[in-house]
């Protein structure tokens, strides 16, 4: 449990880091969340940090109970309300606060801040490698149930990653870094030739 807490903190931090660089028209620049730029992304990430649970409740009812509606609606209020380096503030501030989301726990933590950030940096295209020994505890928590919440179907593929010793399923293999299988096990559409085969990009 220290160890999840210190690679939350950790992958907060760097994040935040990376934010502080960004130029102006990277900050509006689409990511790989439908619909969200890398400043939505961005203050979604920090929204469990700066809401509490009656406040979340609130907002949830007037969304009509849609999760989704929620959390899109919030992220482009604060958005529009906060400046960049606010934005960034906000995750470096809360990098050991115990959030969790309400499945996964601290690993489903862990996932929440690593897949959000690759939704920044792959869409912009900057080469950043999460580090290894987080991908690995994301890629042990990947499952069939989990891939389909986010809008992945891994019936019928083998992820297969190159980098690193782990595979998942059975069939058709899917070759890529872990990283890369991990952003498309959350359902994201991973860039063109990062996969082989390509699978086909899941939202």
């Amino acid at each position: 449990m220290e160890q999840l807490k210190s690679l939350i903190a950790a992958e907060r931090r760097e994040i935040a880091d990376l934010l502080d660089g960004l130029t102006a028209e990277q900050w509006d620049a689409p990511s790989l969340c439908a619909g969200w730029r890398v400043r939505e992304v961005a203050a979604h990430m920090s929204m469990g940090f700066r809401y509490s649970l009656p406040q979340v409740v609130g907002h949830l009812v007037r969304a009509r109970g849609s999760l989704h509606r929620m959390t899109d609606r919030l992220a482009r209020a604060d958005a529009a309300a906060a400046a960049p380096g606010q934005l960034a503030g906000w995750l470096r501030e809360h990098a050991e606060h115990p959030w969790t989301p309400p499945v996964g726990g601290l690993a489903g933590a862990l996932g929440h801040d690593v897949v959000h950030g690759m939704d920044i940096t792959v869409a912009l295209g900057l080469d950043r490698r999460v580090p290894e020994e987080r991908v690995r505890v994301l890629l042990g928590q990947v499952s069939y149930r989990g891939a389909k919440f986010f809008g992945a179907d891994l019936s019928g593929v083998r992820l297969c990653a190159d980098d690193l010793d782990w595979s998942f399923g059975s069939g058709t293999p899917v070759t890529g870094s872990g990283q890369d299988l991990l952003l498309f096990a959350f359902g994201r559409k991973v860039p063109a030739g990062r996969l082989v085969p390509e699978p086909g990009g899941r939202r």
